[in-house]
């Protein structure tokens, strides 16, 4: 039930009903009760609540590509996703749109299909990473993103890191890293990869990528049974990495390096996520 609909139903009160000895009431008294039975005027319902969903955006979509991504930032910055105008730069500046497959609708917010059972996740969960990760992608950084997959969110860390820094995405799936190399070619990011701060490599994302550890950021775009212990060491002192925990009931966990080494852990948000396993596992059902 709506929100207007159950004031309705709760402020509403039964209709009168006078006995038949209410004849004999003063007169007085009978006016009384007819002004109170008279049926009060109608007043105007107050507008419905605005509560529209990430998924009904693509009634909106009617301008060029570049014009449709930066609508969808101003779209998440209405309903708080990105907080801060790094992650809306950011995000305005690499089109959704050159890293999904013709013929879907980049610009809503759901997650998309790549292929090999891997999946571009929604804009949404883009800038929620983003934002929690944003102090930790500074001009010179490290970055590591576990499951590139269509390679959109390694590109976005490689422009903020810019030149000077690194961004590295790892994807067990071969075809997928030939995949996110075109797409960011595409790319505003294209100078970065041709460059070489902006690499993708085949590998197993659970091993993470020791060559350019540590890293001040790391990203994990599938659901782990638990936190990796590579991810963790290669994790910089003062670093910070996200990732989705859990099997079937999944929390975002953001998992901060101290500096003794140990690591403190909160849950951001219950989240859904394909799962982190072997190239065999994931490929087995394609």
């Amino acid at each position: 039930m709506c929100l207007a609909a159950a004031i309705a139903s709760a402020s509403a009160s039964p209709a009168r009903c006078l006995s038949p000895s209410s004849a004999a009431l003063p007169r007085r008294f009978l006016h009384h009760l007819l002004l109170a039975a008279t049926p009060p005027r109608p007043t105007p319902s107050p507008p419905p609540l605005r509560c529209i969903p990430f998924h009904r955006m693509a009634q909106f979509w009617t301008q060029g590509s570049l014009d449709k991504n930066k609508a969808l930032v101003e779209y998440l910055k209405q309903y708080g996703a990105v907080r801060t105008d790094k992650v809306a730069e950011v995000m305005e500046s690499i089109d959704r749109a050159l890293f999904v497959a013709e013929g879907l609708t980049p610009y809503t917010d759901s997650p998309m299909p790549i292929g090999y059972n891997a999946t571009i996740s929604a804009p949404h969960m883009h800038a929620t990473c983003l934002e929690l990760l944003k102090d930790h992608l500074q001009p010179g950084m490290h970055a590591l993103d576990v499951g590139s997959g269509s390679g959109y969110l390694t590109a976005c860390f490689a422009m903020m890191v810019g030149p000077e820094g690194r961004a590295v995405g790892i994807e067990h799936i071969p075809e997928l890293v030939a995949a996110s190399t075109e797409n960011v070619q595409r790319s505003a990011a294209a100078q970065l990869l041709k460059d070489g701060s902006l690499s993708f490599h085949v590998a197993d994302g659970r091993l993470g990528w020791p060559d350019d550890a540590p890293y001040d950021a790391i990203h994990v775009g599938a659901a782990a049974p638990e936190i990796p212990q590579p991810l963790v060491d290669q994790l910089k002192t003062g670093g910070r990495m996200v990732i989705p925990v859990g099997s079937y009931f999944q929390e975002l966990q953001v998992v901060d390096k101290n500096a003794d080494g140990s690591v403190t852990v909160q849950n951001d948000a219950s989240v859904r996520y394909v799962p982190l396993t072997s190239r065999s596992a994931q490929l087995q059902d394609s």
